[in-house]
């Protein structure tokens, strides 16, 4: 597993996953439970994780829809 996103942007997981699930790859939150336990406040983030064999085209798939990672590169 390879973490492709992290953000406090609730809405930044939403549209992520949609387009990640459109172009069929499997991903997963992780994080959400923590962050339902703060109360959203963006204290904690939300981390999308994929299969290390669709990182490459996740990625791609975010930086061709300006998705911001929240990753130091």
């Amino acid at each position: 597993m390879k973490e492709i996103l992290r953000t406090t942007d609730p809405l930044d997981i939403t549209f992520a996953t949609a387009l990640l699930k459109g172009e069929g790859i499997r991903c997963y939150i992780l994080g959400e439970n923590m962050a339902a336990l703060e109360g959203s406040i963006g204290a904690f983030p939300r981390r999308l994780m994929v299969a290390s064999e669709d990182a490459y085209m996740a990625e791609i798939v975010l930086r061709d829809n300006d998705i911001d990672s929240g990753l130091d590169t």
